[in-house]
């Protein structure tokens, strides 16, 4: 049933169900005649209309969204109003026909009528704001549950991408090329796959860490790929001093810097150059990746995590305050603009 349906099904049952009421008390009390049910007939036509009216004023002005404590005077004003103009409008229509006897001539009995319309208006804006908070609950919950969701599928590809076994395995193999050539620098790669592997564990639960400490994971990363591509990678490091004054989420420029190597300068024959700029513009971190390549659609990397689940954890956390774009900046070249705030939205999800 749509929420229009049962609106209109609410809003005439309930106006009926009062009248049937009313006439059921007149026939009891013996009071019960054609008049008086002409009468209440005309209370259901301007019951019906004048709350329609008073709803739409609701939705116009988003009472729905104010207060309680601004709401409750607005409902008890409100409610005075619409059953004085119920009061008189239907006194006017049956003064027109001959039914209204002296039902206004006394003040008392006109204050009494008033108040009794008024707290059946008052009953009806009850019931009104309690099935949309009632509704807006439900809604927030739900809308709760699937930004828990969505933060968990999330999570959950950011652990998976954190040890990429392709990755382990071509380092693996080129520090054992490495044992007998150069037994050296195969102990000193070892040392950078061994922090690699413990910094990405230890990590696994951190929101965002210091951009340093990402800082030093990249170093670690590009120092094996450098052990593998040999001459083939180019490194250049353009560091702000200033970015060690922010965070960001764990992985996510090495997840950059990866797809850079892995789509870019892997492909060419004779390998390419990469480089890490990084500034700050406007308080926010800017961090660009540009490496030789060119861009293809729905690259991803190997693990499946990729651009669109990092741009889903850059909503999550900063909301729209930071951004991500990747584009061929000419014929031979690839860059990547990964643009941080300080702080973050509040990670918890929002009501409605």
């Amino acid at each position: 049933m749509t929420q229009k349906k049962l609106y209109w099904i609410c809003q005439l049952g309930g106006w009926l169900i009062f009248v049937l009421f009313q006439c059921v008390f007149a026939q009891l009390n013996g009071n019960f005649n054609i008049s008086f049910a002409i009468s209440q007939f005309i209370l259901f036509v301007f019951g019906v209309f004048l709350s329609h009216v008073y709803r739409s004023i609701i939705i116009q002005f988003g009472w729905l969204r104010l207060n309680t404590l601004l709401v409750i005077p607005l409902v008890i004003f409100a409610s005075v109003l619409f059953a004085t103009l119920h009061d008189y409008g239907q006194y006017a229509i049956e003064s027109l026909i001959n039914i209204s006897g002296n039902k206004h001539q006394n003040n008392i009995v006109v204050v009494s009528a008033v108040l009794n319309l008024a707290f059946v208006y008052f009953f009806w804006s009850l019931i009104y704001f309690l099935f949309h908070f009632i509704q807006n609950y439900k809604r927030a919950e739900i809308e709760n549950l699937k930004w828990e969701a969505s933060i968990n599928e999330i999570e959950l590809n950011k652990l998976k991408s954190q040890l990429n076994p392709h990755f382990i395995f071509n380092a693996m193999n080129s520090i054992r090329a490495l044992v007998d050539e150069n037994p050296m620098k195969s102990k000193e790669a070892i040392t950078q796959l061994s922090n690699l592997l413990r910094n990405t564990l230890q990590m696994g639960k951190n929101k965002v860490i210091a951009f340093d400490e990402e800082l030093k994971i990249v170093n670690d990363y590009l120092a094996l790929e450098s052990v593998r591509y040999e001459e083939r990678l180019k490194v250049i490091m353009q560091i702000d001093a200033r970015s060690s004054e922010f965070e960001v989420p764990p992985l996510m420029i090495q997840t950059l810097v990866e797809n850079g190597i892995k789509h870019g300068i892997s492909k060419l024959t004779k390998g390419g150059i990469l480089e890490v700029i990084t500034k700050i513009e406007k308080e926010k971190l800017v961090i660009i990746i540009r490496n030789s390549g060119q861009l293809k659609e729905n690259t991803t990397s190997d693990s499946g995590f990729g651009i669109k689940n990092t741009m889903q954890r850059l909503q999550l956390l900063y909301g729209t305050a930071a951004s991500l774009k990747i584009k061929n900046q000419d014929l031979n070249h690839v860059i990547t603009e990964l643009i941080i705030p300080k702080n973050l939205i509040n990670y918890e999800g929002n009501n409605n």
